[in-house]
């Protein structure tokens, strides 16, 4: 069975984790970064030096997806066979569920590794103009460090398989952890994925601070389902979860076929 437990999480990881030294008081501002107040996106990029990509970087994510070049692009290569899932945390800004080693996708001849994946809701890129009800960022990385991002835009509909029995163990409050045993660890991944896996490439950063560059963003052109109760259980309690669009600056959008 699954187990709830409860603790301090200082320290927790995610795209939308992975930058938790923010988690941490700023020496100068006491000022934690969020998605309001004084912490605000706006703000990101004053609270610490760490985040002085989050004002002055170039190639910010996330973005409006428009415009894309059209091209032949070779297919994602999704090797989710084995996922199992380790924990699921609510780090006071998602919730985020990490995996043990074993699943993977593969771009251009590179094997990026599953490490875990989160929510926004609604989604931070957005296509045309248009944001969907929510988004899960699937976070890889490759053996050289370089992360690879597969973003699945999901709209209101039909309830998604992938989420519905770990929306039943949502963990409510920051901090709070489910950890996974035996036969509920393993998680069919071929829920957050279309059946037509177009997708849109550019480079980009990670969307929460530090907000570093260099992460390979693969975002689903197709949507996939999810109910309307599923995102408000979500937005119960992340109001806000969603970094602004951010500038292009000349940077190139492919779109495969």
């Amino acid at each position: 069975m699954l187990k709830n437990t409860i603790r301090l999480a200082l320290g927790g990881i995610a795209l939308a984790a992975m930058p938790l030294a923010a988690q941490a008081s700023d020496h100068g501002h006491g000022v934690h970064w969020s998605y309001e107040g004084a912490g605000a996106p706006a703000h990101w990029g004053d609270l610490k030096s760490e985040y002085a990509l989050c004002k002055g970087g170039k190639s910010q994510s996330p973005i409006d997806i428009s415009g894309a070049q059209s091209g032949d692009l070779e297919a994602i290569s999704f090797d989710y066979a084995n996922a199992t899932a380790e924990e699921m945390v609510n780090n006071g800004h998602t919730i985020k569920v990490s995996f043990e080693p074993g699943s993977s996708m593969s771009i251009n001849g590179k094997q990026y590794n599953l490490l875990q994946f989160h929510f926004h809701s609604p989604s931070e890129h957005t296509i045309d103009g248009q944001a969907a009800d929510m988004v899960a960022h699937l976070v890889h990385k490759a053996d050289d460090g370089q992360l690879g991002v597969v973003g699945v835009m999901l709209n209101k509909g039909e309830a998604n398989a992938v989420l519905a029995p770990l929306w039943e163990q949502m963990p409510k409050h920051k901090g709070d952890e489910v950890y996974f045993e035996g036969d509920e660890a393993k998680v069919d991944l071929s829920g957050f994925l279309p059946e037509n896996a177009a997708y849109y490439n550019y480079s980009g950063s990670l969307t929460t601070p530090p907000c570093s560059e260099g992460v390979n963003w693969l975002v689903l052109q197709n949507p996939v389902s999810v109910s309307a109760e599923q995102v408000a259980a979500f937005t119960a309690l992340f109001a806000k979860s969603t970094r602004p669009v951010q500038p292009l600056n000349g940077r190139t959008i492919n779109a495969s076929h």
